[in-house]
């Protein structure tokens, strides 16, 4: 009851200004836009629905059908929203971070633990929440669930790559040990999610990232 409440208060919002014409674009960022609202402040996808969208960007359910053909097809598109904002995150460390390799890859190790503990609805839904469709009716193909994340992984993939060549791990397969790493990056982003009380020891993510990373002894 208490989450429907939260829905329904989350998803109300003004009477929006229709477009003028060209602006349809604009539209279509706004109901991406009024479901991530929606998901950071109910926490619950099954909030996010064509009507509850509707009302939060002040326009009638129709409308979103010129745009998103069903709800699964507005929640990719949340979700590729989010991929891509994870990859600005992390190429901006990784830029901040200065041409050692090692450092580069802590700093996306840490950008992307960073991102999961800042936003955890939005961390939660990318990877394997409660929106993913079956496939067989909804708007969406394989395709479209097999590319969400292959922009951050790459990243990861290029700095591991870098830190192998510049020999300070022992990776001879950066694209094997880079889904090693994610798996244990994932592993913990999630349990400090769901086990916020647990004692967890001091430099777990170090330890991860130079186990998993095959990082040779040095300082970050």
């Amino acid at each position: 009851m208490e989450n429907n409440a939260a829905a329904a208060s989350a998803a109300s919002g003004p009477t929006r200004t229709r477009n003028r014409r060209g602006e349809g674009g604009r539209l279509r960022d706004d109901i991406v836009a009024a479901a991530v609202e929606l998901l950071d402040q109910t926490g619950d996808e099954r909030a996010i629905t064509l009507r509850s969208v509707a009302r939060r960007v002040g326009i009638a359910a129709p409308s979103i059908y010129r745009h998103f053909p069903d709800q699964p097809a507005i929640m990719l598109a949340v979700v590729q929203r989010e991929f891509a904002d994870l990859g600005d995150s992390l190429r901006s460390m990784v830029e901040k971070a200065g041409s050692d390799p090692r450092r580069r890859l802590y700093a996306v190790c840490t950008a992307y633990l960073d991102f999961a503990q800042l936003h955890p609805e939005r961390y939660r839904t990318m990877f394997g929440g409660l929106w993913i469709p079956d496939l067989d009716s909804s708007s969406l193909t394989e395709a479209d669930m097999a590319a969400l994340g292959d922009g951050t992984m790459e990243i990861l993939v290029a700095a591991l790559a870098d830190c192998a060549a510049a020999g300070q791990c022992a990776s001879t397969d950066p694209p094997g040990d880079a889904v090693a790493l994610w798996l244990g990056l994932h592993g913990l982003a999630h349990q400090r999610a769901v086990s916020p009380s647990f004692p967890w020891p001091d430099g777990i993510a170090d330890r991860i990232i130079v186990a998993l990373a095959r990082l040779n002894d040095g300082d970050v």
